[in-house]
């Protein structure tokens, strides 16, 4: 195999082992193998030799699979470098890697052998994607149904007791928060807190082992590793997509005064960005920034997913502050960067979800709807939209008697925001949430005003301060009952609004119980029952989460609910869906209705038709002021009767369906929704 084209990393042929490295600046690296029962002595080095295109590599008898192993990397001294041919640095591309303290640790040759029984991925389409936003360790933490032993890790994700949990809800993709190995920052550590959410990679293909069990930790990588893969099978199994939530845009090496692990021991000059005093360019927040202008480390990248697509079965990715991760020489974002242009064009990755979150911190960094139409985008400006409308508007009425937005952003939102992915995938190109890991859960979005973080250790200056957030007249728990409803049905409303728009709706994992952080709106540090999902639940939380599972059996049993298509005005057609929109006259919108602020109310009427001619009607009804109003249902749409699906007013879903007649006036109670199929 030409040594452009073979694997970098161990590979194993014809009873011999192969280590492939890359480094343009070294001078000279050595393979370090380790004893087999006690890792901190070295049995053998063997040295690498610089090849085509700075490949270095060796191969040998001695390098075995199973066996324990490091490099060493010799170079210039110089700003832009930090060679210390004393250290033993990871292997970038190790499939196994063992921690033996905070600053040591050692890798692993895996065998990739593993039985997946025959199951394939659920290839689930676009348009029926429900995402599932979810921590690998704090998703069953909680769950006291599973054995002690395995709470909390992979092997929990494969159990019934999960799989029956992601079933009744209907989501069809778990989107697992970072799962590569990560090292947490030393000042978190100093403070006896650890990086939870886990965004702080040091390889981009060992799957992290703190979230394994410990009989699997105890057994080693290769155990570790199984246990993933028994989990994605699992899944999958069960028609379950596993997607992951990857970091590439930055590691756990920090700026350049970080400590030194992997990638600047062995090349510091070619896998950052730096200018030549080495000063790192940071666009991440986090220190230091992959320089994606180096072919090599756009290479390390698609090994990477391609390994986690193939060998792993993973089913998509959700890359982080994909900004950086397509910033080219001058470190300005190119929609034509090489990395987009390689994931666009593999055909290991043609069934994949792509999605991006489409900015990051660095000069020109917001970039939403700015990416190739392969990629779903992360829609910052739906969440804020919906936010606005069911909360800050709100809370504006109640403080100085005008809400100051009208429906015009909302009617936007829901049609898919065009203003923002008006490309080929149509509304499927934007991913809506309301809330995500950072930020306030669904519950705290409506029961704080202000963020309350001071457990981080950073007196309360983490974390955002624009939430768009309403605590509906009390400050956290001590309220009363007429405020809990108050925002039970925020909840109702805000969890109905994404369910019932175009685009890929994701929910974070909790919020369907109603969980909450006690107002902390960046737990990324708390590996507590603060941040686990809860399983011991109050009939309200049971109640709100039938009402999620509810929506989401809607939204799947509609097709008008997910559109793969723009709407438009005249027909519906398979290539565009009808959608019309009516004020509460029961009459088509007018300029003035659309641009007043203070109308916040309409209802639309919305129609497809697939390519067999199978149509499928609703109406969908808005109301957002806390006043009670007397709304006229259209009398144009032909139909015998309006059947009411779901009314956001009801603590939990009814079987008890009423109708109502074209042009009858109906009574919406305050900040309602009401879903109605045309009969």
């Amino acid at each position: 195999m030409p040594e452009t084209t073979a694997p970098l990393g161990v590979s194993f042929a014809n009873e011999l082992g192969t280590i492939r490295v890359y480094s343009a600046n070294a001078s000279n690296i050595w393979i370090v193998i380790l004893d087999d029962d006690n890792p901190r002595e070295i049995r053998r080095e063997i040295e690498l030799h610089r090849g085509e295109n700075d490949i270095w590599s060796t191969s040998s008898a001695a390098l075995k699979p199973g066996m324990k192993y490091a490099l060493r990397a010799d170079g210039p001294e110089g700003p832009r470098h930090a060679f210390n041919k004393e250290l033993l640095l990871i292997d970038p591309y190790a499939r196994g890697i063992k921690r033996e303290s905070a600053r040591d640790y050692y890798c692993v040759a895996i065998d990739n052998e593993f039985d997946w029984q025959g199951v394939t991925k659920p290839n689930v389409p676009l348009d029926k994607v429900v995402i599932y936003e979810a921590h690998a360790r704090g998703l069953t933490r909680g769950n006291t149904a599973l054995p002690d032993d395995i709470r909390g890790t992979y092997a929990a994700l494969a159990h019934e007791s999960t799989i029956a949990h992601l079933k009744k809800l209907g989501v069809t993709s778990v989107e697992l928060l970072p799962i590569h190995q990560i090292i947490s920052e030393s000042h978190l550590l100093n403070m006896g807190l650890f990086n939870y959410w886990g965004y702080n990679s040091i390889n981009f293909f060992t799957p992290h082992h703190r979230y394994a069990s410990l009989s699997a930790i105890e057994a080693g990588p290769q155990a570790v590793l199984n246990e993933v893969k028994t989990a994605i099978r699992e899944l999958h199994r069960n028609g379950i997509e596993v997607l992951l939530d990857v970091v590439y845009n930055h590691t756990a090496e920090a700026g350049g005064r970080g400590l030194t692990f992997s990638y600047r021991g062995l090349d510091a000059s070619s896998y950052y960005r730096q200018d030549d005093a080495g000063n790192y360019h940071d666009t991440t927040g986090c220190g230091n920034s992959l320089d994606f202008s180096n072919s090599h480390v756009v290479d390390l990248v698609i090994d990477s997913l391609r390994y986690w697509t193939n060998e792993m079965q993973v089913d998509g990715f959700r890359f982080d502050l994909a900004t950086t991760l397509a910033r080219d020489e001058n470190n300005t974002f190119d929609p034509q960067h090489p990395l987009l242009e390689k994931i666009v064009a593999d055909p290991d990755f043609a069934e994949s979800k792509m999605i991006v979150e489409p900015w990051d911190v660095g000069l020109g960094g917001w970039q939403t709807g700015g990416f190739p139409d392969r990629f779903s985008e992360w829609n910052d400006r739906f969440r804020d939209s919906i936010r606005r409308f069911w909360l800050s508007d709100i809370a504006n009425a109640r403080n100085s008697g005008n809400h100051g937005n009208g429906v015009a952003d909302l009617a936007t939102r829901l049609s898919g925001s065009r203003d923002i992915v008006d490309g080929p995938s149509g509304p499927l190109g934007a991913v809506n949430f309301i809330t995500a890991h950072d930020g306030f859960t669904l519950h705290d979005l409506v029961s704080y005003n202000v963020k309350h973080n001071q457990v981080n250790g950073e007196s309360n200056r983490d974390g955002t301060n624009n939430n768009y957030s309403f605590n509906h007249g009390g400050e956290g728990e001590q309220v009363d009952g007429e405020t809990h409803a108050q925002r039970r049905r925020a909840m109702r409303n805000l969890m109905a609004t994404m369910l019932f728009s175009a685009g890929i709706p994701m929910i974070t994992a909790g919020d369907e119980r109603a969980k909450t952080q006690l107002g902390n709106n960046n737990a990324y540090c708390q590996d507590t029952v603060l941040s686990w999902v809860n399983w011991q639940l109050s009939q309200h939380q049971l109640d709100f989460e039938d009402t999620v599972a509810h929506l989401i059996k809607l939204r799947n049993e509609n097709p008008v609910l997910r559109p793969k298509h723009f709407n438009n005005f005249d027909e519906a057609t398979p290539t565009s869906d009808l959608a019309r929109w009516y004020n509460v006259f029961g009459q088509i919108m007018s300029d003035d209705d659309w641009h007043s602020t203070e109308n916040r109310s309409f209802c639309k009427f919305g129609k497809s038709v697939d390519e067999a001619g199978n149509t499928n009607q609703l109406l969908l009804v808005f109301h957002g002021t806390e006043e009670e109003i007397e709304f006229s249902l259209p009398n144009e749409i032909e139909t015998e009767a309006f059947e009411l699906l779901w009314d956001s007013s009801l603590e939990r879903p009814t079987a008890t369906k009423s109708l109502a007649k074209p042009g009858e006036m109906i009574k919406l109670p305050p900040a309602n929704i009401r879903l109605y199929n045309v009969l």
